[in-house]
């Protein structure tokens, strides 16, 4: 029996010392008992130094590092045997259906949501040192030992204001010139209010919109034992209590008249005209002329959302017009059809980063049921109105080809209806001298029922992409 004794909880490198020098003298797993100091143990460190090499891929070591924080009693024996798997099985950590390679990545994603945690729910509260020196000292109780590993980022964020993370494992300390690490404390020994708390809850309560109120969503991103630690916490049950009264209230008021005048230099700088002094040059101002555009009723549906993509960008993609998760994220296909359209990309072997994404219409218009947002679809008066602003896009980013995704961008891209089924794998000359390409719409693919008839719909967008994509190379 060999016995390991580390010096810590978190001991990565004497856990890697050891194991390291039992594999090259072949000691089974089932032989070796790890411990660490402090541990009641009747048994002796008997572990030496071994000579020779030994091998391992980089994904083992980075994976090592985050499942040591773990509070797992089991998470040095079940690395080490990994290590004693891995020099019979190099390609053991791609398996992740083997019960040792799942356990690890359960472990890994369990210490990095711990991180992600401590990094949002830390709430510091001002003091001062005993040289009368301002200090922020903040209460953690992290669910695993994840304190050194989640300080550099407090760091980078707070550079200039001296700080310390106190937990039950260990204390984080930054003086603006070094970092430093001490043993556990107590809860006793942090401030428990400070005066900015007040401040704190004021902005939570008037930051809070009871109409995208989703409480199981909240408390899976916020656990409730993370709550006494927040000052914000106490305002929650009352805010979820009023929610639903204020939604109603929301829905049931009028919409906000914007100033006359606004209104009125918005009209003027986006009229149909030819593109003179007043049409942007830049896609910054495309964004902010959208943003203030007032060309039809869309406007009071929410946040305008222009493209995103290179001013050089070869190929453009036009869709319908943004979603719930593209007007809430003020940002082109970032919802359920965009991430179909990343993944039909990828296959396509088309780098999203080189395209340029837009719509043809701005903004998102919806019918409200509930507390959902229900899709509708733009007539032809608001792809009219919207299409100055997708001119303007082609124009500043003159793409060598354009693809409509669905009728209504192909109504907005070639001024006229174009039916896919009938011009799919066609390059279609417009007037700009750009090439146009007509496909189906991502979100179109969401919604075929058929197993058979989807996969085929699918294929087929990823054919037309490609398509695109050697016609603009």
């Amino acid at each position: 029996m060999e016995v390991v004794r580390l010096a810590s909880e978190t001991d990565f490198d004497g856990w890697r010392a050891a194991a390291r020098s039992l594999r090259i003298r072949n000691i089974e797993p089932a032989a070796v008992v790890w411990t660490v100091d402090g541990e009641p143990s009747l048994l002796p460190q008997t572990v030496a130094p071994a000579p020779g090499a030994l091998s391992v891929p980089r994904a083992f070591l980075d994976l090592a590092r985050q499942v040591v924080l773990h509070r797992s009693d089991d998470r040095f024996a079940l690395l080490y045997r990994l290590l004693w798997r891995l020099q019979s099985e190099p390609n053991l950590l791609h398996v992740r259906s083997d019960p040792d390679v799942a356990r690890a990545r359960a472990l890994e994603k369990q210490v990095s949501t711990a991180i992600h945690k401590m990094h949002a729910f830390v709430r510091f509260r001002e003091t001062r040192d005993p040289d009368g020196a301002e200090r922020y000292v903040a209460w953690f109780e992290p669910a695993h030992r994840v304190t050194e590993a989640a300080a550099g980022f407090f760091v980078r964020r707070f550079a200039n204001m001296r700080f310390s993370i106190l937990t039950p494992d260990a204390c984080a300390h930054w003086d603006t010139a070094e970092l430093t690490f001490t043993p556990g404390a107590d809860a006793a020994d942090a401030p428990s209010e400070d005066a900015l708390e007040d401040y704190w809850r004021t902005y939570y309560a008037s930051i809070f919109n009871p109409a995208r109120l989703k409480v199981k969503a909240m408390q899976k991103e916020m656990p409730k034992a993370y709550w006494r630690n927040l000052p914000e916490a106490a305002l929650i049950p009352e805010l979820i209590a009023k929610a639903e009264a204020q939604t109603q209230a929301m829905i049931a008021k009028a919409p906000t008249e914007p100033d006359r005048r606004m209104v009125r230099a918005a009209q003027r700088a986006s009229r149909d005209a030819p593109f003179d002094g007043q049409a942007p040059t830049t896609l910054e101002e495309v964004w902010a002329g959208v943003s203030a555009c007032r060309r039809c009723d869309l406007w009071r549906c929410g946040n305008g959302v222009a493209g995103e993509g290179p001013k050089s960008a070869k190929l453009m993609f036009v869709g319908e017009q943004p979603g719930d998760n593209e007007e809430q994220a003020v940002k082109p296909f970032v919802g359920p059809a965009g991430k179909v359209l990343d993944r039909a990309l990828a296959e396509a072997g088309v780098p999203r980063a080189e395209t340029f994404v837009t719509n043809a219409v701005k903004h998102f218009k919806h019918e409200v049921r509930g507390k959902r947002r229900l899709h509708k679809t733009p007539d032809g008066g608001e792809v009219q109105a919207c299409r100055w602003w997708l001119d303007n896009e082609r124009r500043i980013v003159r793409p060598r080809v354009i693809v409509a995704l669905g009728s209504t961008a192909a109504l907005s891209v070639f001024g006229k209806p174009t039916p896919i089924g009938k011009f799919r794998q066609q390059a279609i000359q417009l007037p700009d001298q750009a090439q146009g390409v007509v496909t189906y719409h991502p979100s179109y693919l969401l919604r075929v029922p058929d197993k058979e008839a989807k996969a085929k719909a699918y294929a087929m967008f990823v054919d037309d992409l490609r398509f695109a994509w050697k016609l603009a190379a």
